[in-house]
């Protein structure tokens, strides 16, 4: 079940938009779509983790090179955890099962020039399932 809320925001339009690019981020990365991923991210994003930082190219990179995880018949069990919207900005909170991690991922988004893009995404393996 998604548990998401959102915060001082005017617009319930905005919370969709968001809800739509997640629900991207997760076709992309099931599918390794790096030109989706590519449209969602703003080009300078940065991917961090504890002990490492990636720019959005080479996680792109990263991406393009992996097995993709549809290919692989791996379950689709991406799902949202919750979602802040706070005017132009959002928080996301993400379930991120990729091959044998249980990531959960902190999406930042901003809305410049009346479109919303992730420009930050911090992550870790829970190393257990979010089920």
């Amino acid at each position: 079940m998604e548990k998401v809320q959102t915060e001082l925001s005017d617009s319930n339009s905005d919370f969709l938009v968001i809800s739509t690019i997640l629900h991207s981020y997760f076709d992309a990365l099931h599918h390794g779509d790096v030109a989706k991923l590519k449209s969602i991210f703003h080009p300078d994003a940065w991917l961090k983790s504890p002990g490492s930082r990636r720019s959005l190219n080479q996680w792109l990179n990263n991406v393009e090179n992996r097995p993709i995880p549809a290919q692989l018949n791996k379950p689709f069990k991406f799902k949202i955890l919750a979602i802040d919207v706070v005017q132009d900005q959002a928080m996301a909170k993400i379930f991120c099962p990729l091959f044998d991690f249980n990531y959960v991922d902190f999406l930042g988004l901003l809305k410049e020039e009346g479109q919303w893009r992730i420009v930050t995404k911090m992550y870790t393996d829970t190393k257990e399932s979010q089920e």
